[in-house]
């Protein structure tokens, strides 16, 4: 529904409020961004940086656990972490240790380490597929994946999901738009319909993704278990493991994207629903906010793969980059997989995220609001809507940029940090409690702004 227009206007107005007082608190990040301006566009190295929708940037001095420090010296609670990348806390101990030990004797060689059988025993464990490459990002990853399935099942066709975000990958910028698949207008450079051969589905919607793949010229279906990057979208109930069964009678393969998922449990939402994909990809937190991403897939997966390049005109695949599997990275991700995802700390993170959630719904019900809280694992967000989302549309139409970077600025300006891009929030293992009630109170704070109450 529609954001009322009082609630809009009061947004705007604190928005105005909110940036002089970010201006005042922030002398020096501002002297920092017109320094690094004359260098980087914006003073960012990464323009997405710029989605904070702060005056100017905010300058990190030091990031630990769950507390970021700028160059002014205030100190805030994180449930941003780095967007997930850090979602395990910022430098976790076990991941420092395993990258100044292996800084020392070696950062990359294009030559696999001692550690390797290691790390692949343990991504095998913990997330029930036999075999393992690692790619610098998860861009990357789910880009060797679409290449992967082209190649093994001779068909041109990916199919991902409305609303979905799959890093860089071009075939995923799609969307559904009057029932037809068209391509993202916001994508730039693009030279070629990327329509042609990708095909967006409404989420939630088993009926229609057997439809499509009815037609049985779709190579892969390439799906997070729920929409994260946009208003968080769950899956019903059987919907993931019904479109795995439907993939499979039409010879399709299936790839489950974990980047943002990966908070659901140790093993992710995949094993802790027993699915079983074809592929299975994970980015960001792996290696602890060092960059690297893995994909898995099974045995018969594999074996065709071998029948493929044993038959391949030699040269370059596409696939691969010469950073990835690096030693350093190895190293991070052995520490982060053994030491730092572990059941105990994902039971404190679910714990206190439930207890985040919780407050953040006790808010929005004192203030007579018609939103939502929807929560997977250790991560939390506000929806304005007053039903859990079903389908990307229902996303798209539910988000409302003005009120979120009210609340955001509001919050940042109160020393707690959420994701900028939408309403979302991780609860990582150095989180506490009163962490979790800064944010709450920061919250009802923001909503008593935004509800005209006096003594906010």
């Amino acid at each position: 529904m529609p954001m009322p227009t009082e609630i809009r206007q009061r947004a705007e107005a604190l928005i105005a409020a909110e940036k002089t007082r970010y201006a005042e608190l922030h002398p020096r990040s501002k002297q920092m961004a017109a320094e690094a301006g004359a260098h980087f566009p914006g003073g960012v190295p990464l323009h997405w940086m710029l989605d904070w929708e702060t005056p100017f940037p905010l300058f990190v001095r030091s990031a630990k656990g769950s507390t970021v420090t700028d160059i002014d010296g205030n100190t805030y609670s994180d449930f941003c972490l780095g967007d997930t990348g850090a979602m395990f806390g910022h430098s976790p101990e076990p991941v420092a240790r395993a990258i100044a030990v292996q800084a020392a004797q070696g950062l990359t060689a294009m030559l696999p380490s001692e550690l390797t059988a290691q790390v692949g025993r343990l991504l095998a464990t913990r997330f029930g597929l036999p075999y393992w490459q690692v790619t610098a990002t998860a861009s990357d990853a789910n880009r060797a994946v679409v290449r992967w399935a082209r190649a093994l099942t001779g068909r041109r066709k990916v199919l991902v999901f409305d609303g979905c975000y799959h890093g860089q990958v071009e075939d995923a910028f799609v969307k559904l738009e009057g029932g037809a698949t068209r391509m993202k207008p916001s994508l730039l450079g693009q030279v070629v319909d990327i329509a042609e051969n990708s095909i967006a589905a409404p989420f939630n919607d088993l009926e229609a993704v057997e439809a499509l793949l009815a037609q049985e010229d779709i190579a892969l279906v390439l799906t997070e278990p729920a929409l994260t990057n946009t208003a968080m979208v769950l899956p019903r109930e059987g919907f993931i493991e019904g479109l795995i069964a439907a993939a499979r009678r039409h010879g399709t393969l299936v790839c489950i994207d974990e980047t943002h998922t990966i908070s659901t449990g140790p093993g992710g939402f995949t094993r802790a629903r027993n699915i079983d994909p074809d592929f299975f990809v994970l980015g960001k937190p792996v290696a602890g906010g060092l960059p690297a991403a893995v994909f898995g897939f099974t045995e018969k997966v594999e074996a065709e793969m071998n029948r493929v390049l044993e038959t391949k005109t030699p040269g370059y695949s596409g696939i691969g980059t010469t950073l990835s599997g690096n030693m350093l990275a190895l190293a991070a991700m052995r520490a982060c997989l053994e030491e730092v995802m572990t059941p105990e700390n994902y039971a404190h993170m679910t714990k206190l995220a439930e207890k985040l959630a919780e407050g953040l719904r006790r808010e929005v019900t004192r203030h007579h609001l018609p939103w939502t809280v929807t929560q997977i694992g250790a991560r939390a967000e506000l929806v304005f809507s007053r039903r859990p989302l079903e389908s990307g549309a229902e996303a798209a139409a539910a988000i409302d940029h003005t009120v979120e970077r009210a609340i955001h600025l509001f919050l940042l300006n109160r020393n707690v940090l959420v994701t900028p891009f939408h309403n979302m929030t991780l609860v990582a293992p150095s989180t506490t409690e009163a962490d979790v009630e800064k944010l709450v109170a920061g919250f009802g704070a923001a909503l008593d702004a935004l509800c005209g109450k006096e003594g906010h």
